[in-house]
């Protein structure tokens, strides 16, 4: 998992990777690894305990002792690929062939003092230990314990130190196994202890961040909020004298825009201070009061079309669509004095259009002109995005159009 530093002013992260975490990782795809490895052994091992079991006195047949050991081979397969299937089973489910694979290890001792059959009951008990939790392991390694007494005792006669030595090696393939489990349980707890810590240090990181982000927050409501109503407050005693005193209407006019656009800038000064706080943020669902505004300050008409099943398109590439429609309109008024504007909104199926265009403007309507970086601004947002901006001017004014692909695409190419 990667680890952010945050920059103690600026609240921007980097990543970088965590050495532990990686470390853990690895060793678990080497873990997983040896068990691709291990598992079609299995398969092997049963092949070799048929083989040999069929070559070693008495070899397997339909009567007798011979019918014995053709049932302890056909149980021993049977288990294996039982417990190789099940092995992601629950222990209810892995016990019956476990059990199984004892038994039949245990007859094929006991009928073939030299054969193979001891290999059953080291597999048994090494895979119901690693593999299984709980009871199913020791429940394996009893039964195995008991199961060899008893061939020991009903078949060809053996020293008790031939009796022991068997014994001890179904507890050492238990031990080694329950050592196995113990470290692998063992790793899988360092890695949830270091996740835990990881989630630890970035909610502290988010914690910095959102710190910086308030405090930036307040400098804004300080200088920047408390200029702007100031502002507003000067406008509007300037209007009531203006209409007062009986002014121009050109005059009164310009300072009714003045104060339109002051409290409009206060507006988005708040919007500003509440996506700092992590307020929602404006998105497509405001433009109609976005063109609303700009006739109202303008007396232009300005449409909104809205078309297409609209789709989820993310905080922040909703409020890049507004983000450019504001800065559009903004240089119509500024540049331009169009008949008309129309706003579209269309919802495609993978991301949304949205155009701004002008109409009765000649072309006028070209930031570069005044010097200004709308432009530059509203391309750079979209390519933060991997979203799609262009601006020219048309035979009969100026068009503004951006595709941003919705939250669940993962081409950000706009479509063909």
């Amino acid at each position: 998992m990667p680890r952010r530093a945050v920059a103690p002013t600026l609240g921007v992260v980097s990543l970088e990777t965590t050495p532990s975490l990686a470390s853990l990782a690895e060793a678990r795809a080497r873990q997983q690894a040896t068990l691709r490895i291990l598992r079609p052994l299995a398969f092997g091992v049963v092949l070799l305990v048929g083989v040999a079991g069929s070559r070693t006195a008495p070899r397997p047949g339909l009567s007798g002792d011979r019918l014995g050991v053709l049932l302890g081979l056909v149980g021993f397969g049977v288990g294996v690929a039982g417990v190789v299937l099940a092995r992601d089973s629950s222990a209810k489910i892995q016990a019956p062939f476990f059990f199984l694979l004892v038994v039949s290890a245990a007859t094929l001792v006991w009928l073939q003092p030299n054969g193979p059959g001891y290999i059953g009951v080291f597999v048994a008990v090494g895979a119901a230990t690693l593999g299984a939790t709980g009871w199913l392991g020791p429940a394996i390694t009893a039964a195995a314990l008991g199961a060899i007494a008893l061939a020991h005792g009903f078949g060809a006669e053996r020293s008790l130190t031939e009796i022991l030595l068997s014994e001890f090696g179904v507890l050492a393939f238990f031990t080694i196994a329950l050592l196995s489990r113990r470290l692998r349980e063992g790793q899988e707890r360092a890695e949830r202890l270091l996740l835990e810590l990881e989630q630890g240090r970035e909610a502290q990181e988010r914690a910095v961040v959102l710190g910086e982000r308030q405090r930036l927050a307040r400098e804004m409501h300080d200088v920047l909020a408390h200029s702007l109503s100031g502002l507003v407050l000067q406008l509007e005693g300037a209007r009531l004298l203006v209409s007062k005193d009986g002014a121009s209407a050109e005059v009164t006019g310009a300072v009714e825009r003045a104060h339109h656009l002051a409290k409009a800038g206060l507006e988005e000064a708040r919007r500003a201070i509440g996506a700092l706080r992590d307020d929602e943020l404006p998105g497509p669902e405001r433009l109609p009061a976005l063109a609303s505004e700009f006739e109202r300050d303008t007396g232009v008409s300005c449409e909104v079309e809205v078309s297409g099943a609209r789709l989820a398109l993310g905080s922040e590439a909703g409020l890049t669509v507004y983000r450019v429609a504001q800065e559009a309109l903004t240089n119509v008024r500024k540049h331009a004095h169009p008949k008309r504007v129309v706003l579209k909104l269309s919802y495609e199926a993978a991301g949304a259009r949205l155009t701004v265009e002008d109409f009765g403007s000649n072309g006028t309507n070209a930031i570069g002109a005044g010097g200004g970086y709308g432009l530059t601004g509203m391309r750079e947002r979209a390519d933060l995005l991997g979203a799609i901006f262009t601006a020219a001017p048309t035979d009969s004014g100026f068009r503004v159009e951006l595709w941003v692909p919705h939250e669940r695409s993962e081409d950000a190419r706009s479509p063909r």
